[in-house]
């Protein structure tokens, strides 16, 4: 199946069905009072994220979508149907924004979660509705109301806990082979990998992190150059970001340090808050080099990089298992941070509640008195 991860869709809500007017012509009763039903409510469009689904492969070539009209009203005080609802369903980490106005409306991140992205119109009234005291036979009835239309920007960000930014052919999705069941394509050229792969690194019964893996990036990319910028969104959601750099560059002319810093660059100008990440080096194929220790301390110290560092070979897995473990460790203590702060978070609303609620008390017992 063909990655997808944009598209642009436009949705039409059901109109409203029509009131009508209608009377009642009954034998012996020729002169019955109204009867028209009202017009049906029109289906409203609802987007609901799928863990199933791993690509918007289905909205990029079918680019309207219309949920059904309501019925009109009927005589005999028969109500129009209402029109069925359309379920529209996306990957789960589905960013969806309004397309005119660029506002985001909603971010699917967890299985199952739904949003009403076009509602559909309400059904006109029937002349029941107007019957009174002195107007005995109405003749007034109301059109059904238009459904909602919209354009929409759909957007998928994987969601994984680490992602890998490097050059092409530093040997990212080598790694992501050799730590996880994914099998994505390798090969001896550049830009092997065209779209994002992701793997579930296991390691332990219930250890276990995600890791996305995405076509490698250039010098330039903000202008275009290579495949440009467009996947880097995948990598918004991640906790942790390791920079794979190949320390054995088949042509001998290549400068492993200004590639890295390139790289680093070209982070910066597509995201800050993606440039402050925390991110870990990580420098591979160390099993090609004689003197691998003195070639990483000349490397770190020619980079200046303060941060951690791992020397690794993806091919043979020399050093994978120390950073596997590593990385489990650093996306575990991030989440306890998470949950504290949630808690911390829930606490502060629990503690406001209830003080308001004993505020409310206290000024009803003042109001007694």
């Amino acid at each position: 199946m063909k990655f997808i991860d944009e598209a642009t869709i436009k949705l039409f809500a059901g109109d409203g069905g029509n009131g009508v007017a209608t009377f009642r012509r009954e034998k012996y009763e020729p002169m019955g009072g109204p009867n028209g039903g009202d017009g049906g409510h029109g289906g409203s469009v609802y987007f609901e994220a799928d863990r199933n689904i791993n690509t918007l492969v289905d909205y990029r070539y079918t680019r309207s979508f219309r949920a059904q009209r309501g019925e009109n009203g009927r005589g005999s005080d028969c109500y129009g149907a209402g029109g069925d609802d359309m379920v529209l369903r996306v990957p789960v980490g589905t960013v969806i924004s309004d397309k005119a106005s660029g506002q985001t409306l909603i971010d699917l991140a967890e299985h199952g979660q739904r949003a009403m992205l076009a509602k559909g119109g309400k059904g006109g009234l029937g002349n029941i509705h107007f019957k009174s005291s002195l107007n005995r036979s109405p003749r007034q009835c109301t059109k059904g109301e238009p459904g909602e239309e919209i354009e929409l920007y759909l957007e998928l960000k994987v969601l994984a806990d680490v992602g890998l930014l490097g050059m092409p052919n530093a040997g990212k999705s080598t790694f992501i082979r050799s730590v996880s069941a994914a099998k994505p394509k390798v090969a001896d050229y550049p830009f092997t990998t065209l779209h994002p792969n992701l793997g579930v690194v296991r390691v332990d019964t219930n250890r276990s992190f995600v890791i996305a893996d995405i076509p490698g990036l250039i010098e330039g990319a903000a202008e275009g150059a290579g495949l440009g910028h467009q996947f880097l969104r995948h990598l918004a959601r991640t906790r942790l970001l390791l920079h794979i750099v190949d320390l054995a560059p088949y042509d001998e002319a290549v400068d492993p340090v200004a590639e890295a810093r390139a790289i680093v660059e070209e982070l910066r100008k597509y995201d800050e808050e993606l440039y402050n990440k925390p991110r870990w080096l990580v420098l591979n194929k160390v099993d090609m080099l004689e003197n691998s220790a003195e070639k990483v301390a000349e490397f770190v110290k020619a980079y200046g990089w303060k941060g951690r560092t791992f020397a690794t070979s993806a091919i043979s897995g020399i050093g994978c298992k120390e950073l596997v473990y590593a990385i489990m460790d650093h996306v575990e203590e991030v989440s306890a941070k998470a949950r504290e702060e949630e808690d911390a978070e829930q606490a502060k609303l629990a503690a406001e509640k209830l003080a308001r609620k004993e505020a409310a008390a206290l000024k009803r017992a003042e109001s007694a008195e």
